[in-house]
């Protein structure tokens, strides 16, 4: 019997569905209901909320949130082989939980949520974590339909989205995420939590819309870091060349000697005013 339901443990969900974790859908299946109830309280009383969930395989993760009292849980699931053992959930838990199966790329989450702030916690596919994130962070309008993101990612990942100027992983995640978020990694998880074991290190990251983030086009900013990280080593004369180089420098005030990652996230808003 698991800790936090009377479903069974869910090493006997994947051996009897037969579910492996496949390397192609960036699966990594965390199987310690401990560990998943924790990741869900990182997203705060989840009492009464509406929840969406990405990947959820063979249920760990939707097991602690319904748990936790998540009023309904919306869950997105490409493999069509975990279908079943969610579906087991969904039987225990009437009423509460609905599954898609789809591409959470493909997805139109504003429509799920129809309206109603929702909170987004998943164990992301390795494979489309990031460009999940940055769709979820260019709405455009804001604030967005979600009051918070509750995300695993590879630790190195976690780092760049959290990063400040000067700091090495300093880069476009952490120019968006710092325009639009506050963001903070909230724990690390070791290789052996998952099954398979990844060979490296995940965290947890929790972000929470501002309020009010500095007034600039989401297309605009997103196209100067991808410039100007794009060639990091290089000074912001150089790298920014194609979008205007130096003219566009001294519009917004900058010196044109400058390396992306010691401008900080405003004066990458000034430059995309100016752009």
């Amino acid at each position: 019997m698991s800790q936090i339901d009377d479903l069974p443990p869910l090493r006997e969900v994947l051996a009897a569905h037969e579910l492996n974790a496949r390397k192609a859908l960036g699966q990594n299946f965390l199987l310690d209901l401990n560990l998943t109830q924790k990741i869900a309280r990182t997203a705060g009383d989840l009492a009464g909320a509406h929840v969406i969930e990405v990947g959820p395989g063979p249920g760990g993760l939707t097991r602690a949130i319904l748990s936790l009292g998540a009023e309904k849980l919306t869950v997105i699931e490409r493999d069509q082989r975990c279908l079943p053992a969610l579906e087991e959930i969904t039987a225990h838990y009437p009423g509460r939980l609905e599954i898609i199966e789809g591409d959470a790329l493909k997805t139109d989450f504003a429509a799920i949520a129809g309206g109603k702030p929702v909170r987004i916690i998943a164990n992301l596919p390795y494979n489309i974590g990031t460009q999940l994130l940055v769709n979820w962070l260019l709405p455009e309008t804001w604030p967005p339909y979600w009051q918070s993101l509750t995300l695993m990612f590879q630790k190195e990942v976690a780092q760049r989205i959290v990063a400040a100027p000067g700091d090495s992983h300093y880069g476009r995640l952490g120019v968006l995420a710092g325009w639009r978020t506050a963001a903070q990694i909230a724990f690390d998880v070791p290789p052996q939590a998952f099954t398979p074991p990844p060979k490296v290190t995940s965290s947890v990251v929790h972000l929470t819309p501002r309020d009010k983030p500095i007034a600039v086009e989401a297309a605009s900013l997103e196209r100067l870091t991808q410039a100007a990280f794009g060639q990091r080593r290089k000074m912001l004369r150089q790298s920014l060349k194609p979008l205007g180089g130096e003219s566009l420098l001294q519009k917004a005030g900058i010196d044109p000697t400058r390396r992306a990652e010691t401008l900080s996230v405003a004066e990458f808003c000034t430059l995309a005013d100016a752009l």
